[in-house]
């Protein structure tokens, strides 16, 4: 139980912070990567933020024997680049250039919904239902 509160707080604190910095706004998602127009850096500083908090925190993390609140540590196991590294962030871009949006703000948007919006988690939900049907039959 302690595992699934820490999530829901975990996750509540990654939504408020989209919200306060604005990366819900898929106008300043799609301002960053307008480099020959209107370039919008403030994407950047919060990607510069979040590296500085995490990096330090995962060091740390490292160095337990085993998390608070599992009974082991779930750290990726893969490092080469392959090609569905390659191809999984060719779709994640594409779709995150088209709509502005990636998974974490698209969530933390819902709430506000409107149609495009949706369509876009939807669209996501059922991309990630077609990569785990494909996975299994790997």
């Amino acid at each position: 139980m302690k595992a699934i509160v820490t999530a829901v707080i975990a996750g509540a604190v990654f939504a408020l912070g989209l919200a306060i910095s604005g990366m819900t706004d898929p106008a300043k998602v799609t301002g960053f990567l307008d480099v020959t127009g209107a370039w919008d850096p403030s994407l950047a500083f919060v990607m510069v933020a979040a590296i500085a908090v995490h990096l330090p925190l995962v060091r740390l993390a490292r160095q337990r024997k085993s998390p608070l609140f599992d009974r082991a540590f779930h750290w990726p196991t893969a490092h080469g680049i392959d090609a569905k590294l390659v191809g999984g962030a060719a779709i994640f871009g594409i779709g995150w250039g088209l709509s502005g949006y990636c998974p974490g703000p698209a969530l933390t948007s819902l709430a506000a919904g409107g149609l495009p919006l949706l369509a876009f988690v939807v669209a996501m939900l059922a991309g990630l239902l077609v990569t785990r049907a494909i996975a299994k039959t790997s």
